[in-house]
């Protein structure tokens, strides 16, 4: 009879607890998701999620950005031709004459070399991004987004007007001239361009102020309009504008060809003189974040109170303590009793939660310089291998033109089919994943490189004997002599190329501007973006071996290094994926806000 008691008081327990934690799961399950319009966590993870729509604001962001990289693409992707080549015989400008335009002569004017050529146009690389640190830093702190994109838009016109001036026949004549105006060109406008890039990147999303909320479609399917999946689809269409203007290069070939530099850079620089009209057009309608001028100090405040009590002079005991689950809570006000938070804790904690996310987004950053590495080869050593091509009239810096016109057609793919077919089939192709696999189809292209250059190497006609020249030197009698190979099959790695940007550029701007603090923005873009300034200083110390006779080598080695890098960089981050929907959620709910100013400027945005 006991036994059969002891039973019962045994079930009876056991379904209570069942009853316990069934009541515990549905109390999660119906917790509202912070910062959301009334969605929960059970419908945050079972409901589709779907992207917003954009704001006009945000398109006319996407047209600055379109005549700032028309302006860019269209003068950088004729330096390689323009610097390398020397005027073409009977030329003054730097134009084909027309009698030669159906054979494989290239035009050119400074006749400077293939290794002066890559070096001048790294450097431009390692510049434009290295000054996006300016524009971020005077953004964030003194001017806000708007007013710096405006002034450093005046000071890159400024720059290229130089560089017309340096093309022209006059200043042809005396090559030292030319040179000069060139790298003056390239400062002004590189220092013009970074302060843009850094700024109008999070200037277009931050157009989006709408939240996570749920909506019924015409067919009844209850859907979320999620801001992550917006701001995805926004930078799709922001990277798709980037590479509409870079097709503005397809013209500046031809027109170096047929009618010369001078006028092959007027275009773009005429394209780049309406952005601040499309600035001034929107003027009083942009959403902006108000600066702030000591978030940078605040910032390395909330590392120092963090880190502080953690530090040790051995830095295993350091890395240590700082991977400590509570090693941000010092950092926080609510961590200290009321009337004791320190004088210098401006922040709230929210902002520490920011700070937290920023790093271990620009931990993730650290890894492309690896990727860029690949991306660089596109911009001039390709172009070197298609010269060495049959042409046919072809100018051989048209080929690299393919880069962006595959990334506008994969686009559309992409944001319409691709992503939503993976979200309707639970499949979660998150951000971390989306960067691994761009690091695997930029190692396919360099692959397709170095098998494409060993097999031209082949064929060329100064193969052996007293013409042993690489295919783009050949040379027989002073005249160029090209390899049976159509120039149109080098088209592989722009392609590849294209689709490792779609899953990797355009992801790490996306990953930028959602884990970066509001007030922050400008700066971990330009922090993003110096990683390319990082991957040209490191390609500018592989000059020796940037010659066609070391390209096959070159290429395969880059891809190894791309393979290796992205495997060792998804295992090392694959955690931040399973805290996605956590990392986002941070900061949007509602905030204490700074000292000294109402929480509506922390939280909210404003207009010009």
């Amino acid at each position: 009879m006991n036994a059969m008691a002891d039973k019962n008081e045994k079930e009876l327990a056991h379904a209570l607890s069942l009853d316990e934690k069934h009541s515990q799961s549905e109390l999660e399950g119906s917790s509202i998701v912070d910062g959301s319009e009334g969605v929960t966590e059970h419908e945050l993870a079972t409901l589709r999620h779907v992207a917003d729509r954009l704001p006009y604001t945000a398109w006319l962001v996407v047209m600055v950005e379109f005549a700032e990289r028309w302006s860019y693409y269209g003068t950088t992707n004729i330096y390689n031709n323009y610097i390398q080549f020397p005027l073409p015989p009977g030329s003054t400008n730097g134009a084909v004459p027309k009698a030669l335009r159906g054979g494989d002569i290239v035009a050119g004017a400074l006749g400077q070399g293939q290794q002066k050529s890559f070096a001048l146009r790294t450097f431009n690389t390692f510049w434009v991004y290295c000054t996006p640190w300016i524009g971020g830093i005077i953004a964030d702190t003194l001017w806000g987004r708007y007013k710096t994109i405006m002034v450093f838009s005046i000071v890159c016109l400024i720059g290229h007007i130089i560089l017309v001036a340096s093309s022209t026949p006059a200043a042809l004549q005396s090559g030292n001239a030319s040179l000069g105006l060139l790298a003056l060109s390239i400062t002004i406008m590189g220092l013009g361009a970074g302060c843009i890039k850094s700024n109008v990147s999070p200037m277009i999303a931050e157009q989006y102020t709408g939240k996570l909320r749920k909506e019924t479609l015409p067919s009844g399917e209850v859907v979320i309009k999620s801001p992550a999946v917006t701001i995805q689809s926004m930078y799709l269409w922001f990277y798709a504008a980037i590479n509409f203007g870079s097709c503005g290069a397809i013209s500046a070939s031809f027109l170096a060809r047929d009618n010369g530099y001078w006028a092959a850079f007027l275009v773009p620089t005429c394209i780049f003189a309406i952005v601040p009209f499309i600035l001034l057009a929107g003027r009083k309608n942009y959403v902006v974040t108000p600066p702030r001028g000591s978030i940078l100090l605040e910032t390395m405040r909330v590392i120092g109170f963090a880190l502080g009590p953690r530090w040790s002079l051995n830095p295993i005991a350091t890395y240590r303590n700082a991977k400590a689950d509570d090693f941000w809570d010092i950092a926080k006000p609510s961590y200290y009793a009321e009337g004791q938070v320190p004088a210098k804790m401006t922040w709230d904690d929210e902002f520490v939660g920011e700070v937290g996310r920023t790093l271990s987004a620009c931990k993730v950053f650290l890894f492309f310089p690896i990727f860029w590495l690949c991306y660089s080869q596109i911009d001039g050593n390709l172009g070197t291998v298609a010269a060495g091509m049959t042409l046919k009239g072809t100018p051989n810096d048209l080929i690299q033109n393919l880069n962006p016109i595959s990334i506008i057609v994969m686009i559309p793919i992409f944001d319409y089919v691709i992503y939503p077919t993976l979200r309707k089939r639970g499949i979660n192709f998150s951000p971390i994943k989306r960067i691994y696999t761009g690091f695997l189809v930029a190692g396919l292209a360099m692959v397709y490189a170095s098998v494409l250059e060993s097999y031209q190497n082949k064929l060329t006609p100064c193969r052996g004997g007293e013409f042993d020249k690489q295919p783009a030197a050949c040379t027989i009698n002073d005249i160029h002599v090209a390899s049976p190979l159509n120039v149109w099959i080098v088209s592989g790695p722009y392609i590849l190329v294209g689709m490792a940007e779609i899953f990797a550029s355009i992801t790490s701007l996306e990953y930028a501007f959602t884990k970066a603090p509001k007030r922050m923005k400008s700066v971990v873009m330009a922090f993003s973006q110096f990683q390319t300034a990082l991957s040209s200083a490191l390609n500018f110390s592989l000059t020796a071996v940037n010659i066609e006779t070391k390209f096959v080598w070159l290429f395969a080695s880059f891809a190894i290094t791309a393979w290796i890098a992205g495997t060792i960089f998804f295992f090392t981050f694959r955690d931040l994926d399973r805290r996605e929907g956590e990392l986002n959620a941070i900061g949007m709910g509602d905030r204490a806000g700074f000292a000294g100013e109402a929480p509506e400027a922390t939280t909210g945005v404003g207009k010009v």
